[in-house]
């Protein structure tokens, strides 16, 4: 065995044995196969893709790369959620939080940036000193006292994934659905989580653009987690524009804070509920499928401060500036904003969430090689939704730039992502919801 073949076997559109995927997968953790190889197996899984069963032994494989925590004992229910990546998603800021001020503790590792999709750690470092590297003893340490963890994976657990995600953003591969698939799951096996809520992206915005493509990835999840009994929802939410209004790390700290303190885009706020919600049904706090009986309480703990004093002593628990969330005009800023106004009166028909997030990436915001920087401070706010009247001259969104160059391009790009037409029906939050038996 070696991995020329098992690249050439996949070229081929052959199936892989869990043997043939476990080779590789553990010769590229330890740095046997070089980058250059793995990315072409990562190209021929792009383009011929897996079965279930393969995608099924990958997520073992890199779930079994490193260390495999057990929370179970910390835990009444090891819970979990997590994003296949979007445009404004800044949903775990609140929803960890919220959960959490619910009475469920929450244990989660989050990822970075993939192409024009932002990433939550990314989204975290906008606040000075937060530390988003613990060691498996600190992991362990901070549920057990403070009731809540949000940290990158460490380098014991599915450091197979760790690999692979960085070199899939490089190389034009972040959409493969089994390799998102494999991404996401191994994270949470190797994480220990017991019950997980997947937030599915479809659209313009979202890797995965159709109805279809999304069911069928959310539905790959599903079966993996049943297979290896876990409990799984996934929801099939909208991502044909952004998420919010705001798009940049530091912009999507500053619009979570606001949620946390019961105000916010209503868009948001409406699907950290609904996300939340699944998250307490699955931990068993909840009755009904309809989630009508933990509503009232997710509300409460939103606008009551709850949540938001989870958030501070998240932050301050991992080292981070309290004092910059107490005052979000002490996060990084740009120094170039402009307010770029609408050019005509009518109806919002589209936002196109890819070129908005396309526009944050050329901005700063994310990454084109996975050693670049991110610059915190830069980004978008989108002041309108699709379905809102606008006014000739009111102010479409605000571009937070580096230099005034950077700040006219992205006007650009951004103010031909916006159309108008004759009136249009909202987009649904929520298209579909797949639970494992």
């Amino acid at each position: 065995m070696n991995s020329l073949s098992i690249i050439e076997k996949k070229r081929d559109g052959e199936s892989l044995t869990a043997e043939e995927i476990r080779f590789f997968v553990d010769g590229y953790t330890r740095s046997e196969i070089p980058d250059y190889q793995a990315a072409a197996w990562c190209m021929a899984v792009y383009l011929n893709g897996m079965s279930r069963q393969e995608t099924a032994d990958l997520t073992l494989a890199m779930a079994e790369s490193g260390e495999m925590l057990d929370l179970s004992g910390l835990l009444d229910t090891v819970i979990d959620k997590h994003s296949s990546g979007g445009v404004g998603d800044k949903t775990t800021l609140v929803v960890l939080p919220l959960v959490v001020a619910c009475g469920v503790p929450v244990a989660k590792m989050s990822g970075r940036g993939l192409s024009f999709s932002g990433g939550t750690l990314d989204k975290l470092e906008s606040i000075d000193g937060y530390n988003t590297k613990l060691t498996r003893d600190q992991f362990t340490a901070q549920i057990r006292k403070h009731g809540i963890v949000l940290c990158g994976q460490t380098a014991d657990l599915a450091p197979a994934d760790a690999k692979l995600y960085a070199l899939r953003d490089v190389t034009g591969t972040v959409p493969s659905k089994p390799l998102i698939a494999g991404s996401i799951m191994s994270k949470k096996i190797a994480a220990g989580a017991e019950a997980i809520v997947l937030d599915v992206k479809c659209g313009r915005g979202a890797f995965m653009q159709s109805l279809d493509d999304a069911r069928d990835l959310a539905q790959i999840m599903v079966d993996i987690g049943a297979s290896l009994g876990r409990k799984v929802t996934a929801l099939i939410s909208d991502m044909s524009q952004p998420l919010g209004c705001a798009v940049g790390n530091a912009l999507e700290v500053r619009e979570a804070i606001d949620t946390l303190h019961g105000h916010g885009p209503a868009d948001f706020i409406e699907h950290c509920l609904i996300v939340a919600g699944h998250m307490l049904r699955l931990a068993g706090k909840s009755q009904t499928e309809d989630l009508s009986d933990n509503r009232p309480i997710l509300e409460e703990k939103l606008h009551d401060g709850s949540a938001w004093e989870v958030f501070r002593r998240l932050v301050n628990a991992q080292g981070g500036n309290v004092d910059q969330i107490d005052h979000p005009d002490r996060l990084p800023a740009a120094p170039v904003i402009i307010d770029v106004p609408a050019p005509t009166s009518g109806q919002l028909s589209a936002i196109d969430a890819r070129e908005i997030g396309i526009a944050a990436l050329e901005l700063g915001a994310g990454r084109h090689k996975k050693e670049d920087p991110i610059d915190h401070a830069v980004g978008l706010v989108i002041h309108h939704k699709v379905g809102d009247t606008t006014q000739a001259g009111d102010t479409l969104f605000t571009v937070h730039a580096r230099n005034a160059e950077a700040a006219q391009q992205a006007s650009r790009r951004v103010l031909a992502a916006h159309a108008w037409a004759e009136p249009v029906d909202k987009p649904l939050l929520v298209y579909d919801i797949i639970s494992s038996p």
